[in-house]
């Protein structure tokens, strides 16, 4: 089977999911995982496919045709299947919203050769403080040579900097 990984962005509206599932279906592919969500009024999402390979072209061509519902741009995967071995960390980040809060806890993450494996943000009012409110959950993949306390360490640094709460895990 070959994987595909399609990337779709169009204005939200009831169908545009199934109009992909049903390409996907109709040339015998299998829909594996995916990532979707409304975002300011634009539906977007990734989406790993797996197919036969002899079906790919027309699986493509199926999706090309949905051009004007939905834009979708495909990806071939790659095969190489996820280590069990590899350490995974999860975090989280919550704070007053500013902007450089993404870009700065992701530099620090690369600094230390991390991985963002799976990364979600939301803003939100303050309730009871008001303003506006920043929330982020993270898993990023770990190299075996990565020095977890200086990883620590740096973003214990940043969320001094940055006036935010970081916890590792």
């Amino acid at each position: 089977m070959t994987t595909l990984i399609l990337t779709v962005a169009g204005a939200d509206r009831p169908g545009l999911v199934s109009a992909v599932a049903d390409a996907v279906d109709a040339h015998g592919g299998n829909w594996e995982n995916s990532r979707l969500a409304e975002l300011a009024g634009m539906f977007a999402g990734v989406i790993e496919v797996s197919v036969a390979p002899e079906r790919v072209a027309d699986l493509q061509s199926a999706l090309r045709a949905l051009e004007g519902l939905l834009a979708v741009t495909v990806h071939t995967g790659t095969d190489a299947a996820a280590s069990a071995d590899v350490q995974r960390i999860s975090l989280t980040v919550l704070g007053n919203d500013r902007p450089g809060i993404v870009r700065e806890v992701s530099r620090v993450l690369a600094e230390h050769a991390l991985s963002i494996e799976d990364m979600t943000t939301v803003t939100k009012d303050a309730a009871m403080a008001g303003g506006r409110l920043f929330e982020s959950t993270v898993t990023a993949t770990v190299p075996s040579t990565a020095d977890i306390d200086a990883l620590r360490a740096a973003l214990e640094q940043l969320a001094t900097e940055i006036q935010v709460d970081i916890s590792l895990g």
